[in-house]
């Protein structure tokens, strides 16, 4: 395991003790905890817009999609539980 330093504020590092001690931790590892949630986020993050580039390009080729009010409409009715046929992606007129 590496070691980096960091410089923190007094107030940060207070506010870090103080979060830490209500989160039953040290200050190390409070801080290790938070590194490592802001790295997962920024992952979470680039595999997003990943996945929206990769749709947008898909619908870019295929000119294909489903009208907002048809993917409304199903996203309301599956939220209220019932059993709805996914709607089709096709190519709409402009």
């Amino acid at each position: 395991m590496s070691t980096t330093t960091i410089r923190l504020p007094d107030e940060l590092k207070a506010r870090v003790a103080e979060a830490a001690e209500h989160a039953g931790t040290t200050a190390h590892n409070f801080i290790l905890e938070a590194i490592a949630e802001k790295a997962d986020q920024a992952e979470q993050r680039a595999a997003f817009h990943a996945l929206a580039d990769q749709r947008y390009a898909q619908f870019l080729e295929s000119g294909k999609s489903i009208p907002w009010e048809e993917a409304r409409v199903y996203l309301k009715d599956r939220l209220a539980g019932k059993t709805v046929k996914r709607p089709v992606a096709r190519k709409l007129d402009r």
